[in-house]
């Protein structure tokens, strides 16, 4: 009964309403200006681009602008990397198969190359889920834009939240003092934890791909990089006990995210109306992602299906069917992971 009370439990606020108005002004702004101009089809480059403003959540203006500067510029990579990835592999003869599979190992080399790059640099929130997220969200879009103008989308973007981060300055009772962040000087410990994590990203993301991908070519299911997404949550905690509780977190606030995201299409808004609720699920995630991770998935679910919705025309249906499935396969395959180290060391002993 301890166990599923936790599930449920709120941690104390820390000003979360700060990071939280900030991240979805950082949303919101480029998706209504795409919304107004009528180029939705660059919608999925400036979402991911505003994931910068996630970074620095409560750090002192020096600190939250490095990291916020080396977040969005790590995601600007990432997204480069991605729309070049759809533009080649068509060049190379694969079928829809092939090119599933090679999304899948792609996006695990991401899972684990980014997870170290944000161990280094001590970033938070750690892990590399907003860029496995975000390259094979991206490297899946059948159409792809012109490349300068999606690049042009997601820099500017990045740019708009650098500036959104640094807006409280104007506050005198709210700026801090402006002085140079001190290097980061890394331990043997540190630097070796940061390897051993960013394997287990990639073990974590691979499996959980694999076994989608197997999945819906045998049941018909797509969006396979949803599971390796819900395969890197339990990833991310202090103890075994804590991160298995997130994975089940995870696949509990999906489905009461999916309720939600069904009466968002029932009251079928406009495009506007898409992205008002973008902000404000962006603004919802935020409040409770650090205090109630049940509560936050359920609004970080509409927000990533209503993201998937602008980028490509896809059947809701299907999208709701397959958002719980690859929640599920990847969550499952996630705490298998974090399991597995604890049970062998139990057989040995």
């Amino acid at each position: 009964m301890k166990a599923v009370a936790e599930l449920f439990t709120m941690a104390p606020g820390n000003k979360d309403h700060h990071p939280a108005l900030r991240c979805a002004i950082g949303v919101f702004v480029p998706l209504i200006t795409l919304t107004l101009i009528g180029r939705l089809d660059l919608a999925a480059f400036a979402s991911f681009g505003a994931f910068t403003g996630i970074y620095g959540r409560n750090e002192p203006h020096h600190l939250r602008f490095r990291s916020q500067l080396r977040a969005g510029g790590l995601m600007l990579l990432v997204i480069l990397l991605a729309t070049l990835t759809a533009r080649i592999a068509p060049q190379w003869g694969l079928g829809p198969a092939g090119y599933s599979w090679l999304l899948v190992a792609a996006t695990t080399i991401v899972a684990g190359a980014c997870s170290v790059v944000i161990a280094f640099w001590r970033l938070r929130p750690a892990g590399s889920l907003f860029h496995i997220f975000g390259f094979a969200a991206i490297a899946s879009i059948p159409v792809q834009p012109p490349l300068g103008e999606t690049m042009l989308a997601a820099v500017l973007t990045t740019v708009f939240c650098l500036l959104v981060g640094m807006s409280s300055r104007v506050v005198p009772s709210h700026r801090t003092p402006w002085k140079r962040p001190p290097a980061i000087r890394r331990t043997v410990p540190e630097r070796r934890a940061a390897w051993l994590e960013g394997g287990g990203y990639l073990v974590a993301a691979g499996l959980a791909g694999v076994l989608a991908t197997v999945v819906g070519e045998w049941l018909g299911f797509g969006h396979s990089y949803w599971a390796m997404v819900a395969a890197v949550v339990p990833l991310v905690g202090h103890s075994t006990r804590h991160r298995v509780r997130r994975g089940i977190q995870r696949i509990a606030g999906t489905v009461i995210g999916l309720v939600l995201m069904a009466g968002i299409l029932w009251l079928n808004p406009a495009p506007w109306g898409m992205v008002l609720v973008i902000a404000l699920c962006q603004f919802g995630a935020e409040m409770f992602i650090a205090r109630q991770y049940l509560l936050a998935q359920v609004f970080v679910t509409p927000l990533a299906l209503i993201s998937t919705l602008l980028a490509a025309a896809v059947d809701p249906g299907l999208l709701l069917r397959d958002r719980i499935v690859e929640t599920v396969i990847g969550a499952a395959a996630g705490v298998v992971v974090v399991v597995a180290p604890a049970v062998w060391r139990r057989l040995r002993r």
